[in-house]
């Protein structure tokens, strides 16, 4: 088992591979005790599940009548976990024994210190190759309506069997899954801690649901950006503030799209962008809406952390900001 981000421990800002968190807790008998603490944000309530806490939640909602000012409200979170369940799915999220041969987890292509992305234009996959698109961001996907870069899913729980049981992807089945987490006595235990009123066996509606509370935890709201919308007007520089004021003008209109306070509009969009050479072209949602309008449509992804994700764009056309934001300039 490989463990990494403890739930338990103090939040993080920069996240490395470095910054190792404390093994887990040891109960008296010898086994592991899941977390019994809400992670950072989040408060335990009298029911004993977490539910999402910030100041974004006392504004009022833009109801689609434009970009809105800084005191914006938040949409509709995925929340209600309990502090174990999370537990278990940050376990789960980096442990290897999800894969079909035991060499990958779910953070070999969403690692913190990159924004819980992998810093590739295609990622890798357990053949060693790559697939056919870069992993996207996992900040604050408890909000997000649209999953994959082509929005073809709606739930953490649908999504995350895509990677799993791709054979160029994770390489799993879900009789392997259940097999080899049902042979690990580690594993019976914890689930166990996280799930007291099931079956003694581990079953894979329990596995998806962990792995969701988990990254439903990852909430990205207390940037120096967040401080500024919530009133301290010296969290960010002079230059920052006329960087945020053009963003929101309506003269570049990057806010039309990326609005805050999560920074996309959820919506897909047709933008043009140039495939890498010798790439051919990605049809995007086309393909799952079965809509020809929708060709070479992607999701509008969330410019949170976005120092941390390049390269950028569905195809990763794009090595840094400035390429980015150029293109966009230049219509």
């Amino acid at each position: 088992m490989i463990f990494g981000l403890a739930s338990c421990e103090k939040e993080l800002e920069n996240p490395t591979s470095e910054q190792q968190p404390k093994p887990i807790v040891l109960e008296s008998n010898g086994g592991f005790e899941l977390c019994k603490n809400c992670p950072p944000g989040f408060e335990l309530t009298d029911e004993g599940i977490c539910k999402l806490r910030s100041l974004y939640q006392q504004y009022a909602s833009l109801k689609d009548q434009g970009v809105g000012g800084l005191k914006t409200a938040l949409p509709e979170v995925r929340d209600g976990f309990t502090p174990q369940q999370i537990d278990l799915g940050r376990y789960l999220f980096f442990d290897p024994i999800l894969s079909g041969d035991g060499t990958i987890s779910c953070a070999t292509c969403h690692q913190p210190e990159k924004g819980f992305s992998d810093g590739l234009d295609q990622s890798v996959g357990i053949l060693g190759e790559s697939i056919k698109r870069g992993a996207p961001s996992l900040w604050n996907v408890a909000f997000l309506k649209l999953l994959y870069w082509d929005g073809r899913d709606s739930t953490l729980e649908t999504q995350m069997q895509g990677p799993l049981f791709a054979e160029d992807e994770m390489g799993n089945t879900p009789e392997k899954l259940t097999s080899d987490l049902n042979s690990n006595e580690t594993y019976l235990a914890l689930f166990q801690q996280a799930f007291p009123k099931s079956n003694k066996n581990i079953e894979l509606n329990e596995i998806y649901l962990s792995i969701a509370a988990f990254e439903s935890s990852l909430i990205s709201l207390n940037s120096r950006y967040d401080q500024y919308a919530h009133g301290f007007h010296g969290a960010l520089t002079k230059k920052e503030i006329e960087g945020m004021n053009v963003f929101r003008s309506f003269v570049a209109r990057c806010a039309e799209c990326h609005t805050p306070p999560l920074f996309t509009n959820q919506q897909l969009a047709v933008l043009g962008t140039p495939e890498p050479d010798g790439r051919a072209l990605d049809p995007g949602a086309e393909v799952p809406y079965n809509d020809g309008s929708l060709r070479g449509a992607f999701k509008i992804p969330s410019l949170r952390n976005v120092a941390k994700t390049a390269p950028y764009m569905h195809s990763g056309r794009f090595k840094t900001l400035r390429e980015t934001v150029e293109f966009y300039t230049k219509g």
